[in-house]
């Protein structure tokens, strides 16, 4: 039996990819500096060791300043079909909570669905929801490439066989012109 001050969440959409493209943009930090978190929200480092036991850490630039880090460990990895990992958010964080994705092929789509399980309490489940649901339509904007605008002469690490540019990963999302 779960606890009943325990709370789960589930989101599920249509990403307009491949499952190859989209767990590969799910699970590469060249990918997840880009299109990871809502529209208020940016991805400040990202780092993946993508096997059962590896562990992740996710950097997120609040719009007040304020950083915070998502970390965790791989329990399962079955690519480009599933994941299942824990999560926390900082060092203060109660318990681990645990995050079960799934890549469900939709012909040249792919269904994505996120089932959230040990959130500590309904606020913080209906800000992972609002989150989830930010990322995910993060993520489908930067597959159809209609979100980002380079900074620099560089070609983007979304495009195959490309390399990654040299240095700090520069890029601006379109939303964020004055």
């Amino acid at each position: 039996m779960t606890d009943p001050a325990m709370h789960r969440l589930e989101v599920r959409r249509v990403v307009h990819a491949s499952v190859s493209r989209v767990f590969e943009a799910w699970t590469e930090p060249r990918h997840l500096r880009i299109w990871w978190g809502p529209r208020d929200v940016r991805c400040l480092d990202a780092s993946v060791d993508l096997r059962v036991g590896g562990t992740y850490r996710i950097v997120n630039g609040m719009p007040d300043g304020a950083q915070v880090t998502i970390f965790g460990e791989f329990r399962v990895v079955e690519p480009p079909t599933r994941l299942v990992y824990t999560w926390r958010s900082g060092p203060d964080s109660p318990a681990s909570e645990l995050v079960t994705v799934t890549f469900r092929p939709l012909g040249r789509d792919t269904e994505v669905t996120v089932i959230h399980d040990f959130i500590s309490g309904p606020a913080l489940r209906d800000g992972h929801m609002k989150g989830w649901i930010g990322c995910i339509e993060g993520l489908n904007r930067y597959l159809a490439g209609s979100d980002l605008e380079w900074t620099r002469d560089a070609p983007s690490p979304a495009v195959e066989g490309s390399p990654p540019p040299a240095g700090p990963l520069v890029h601006k999302r379109k939303r964020d012109k004055p």
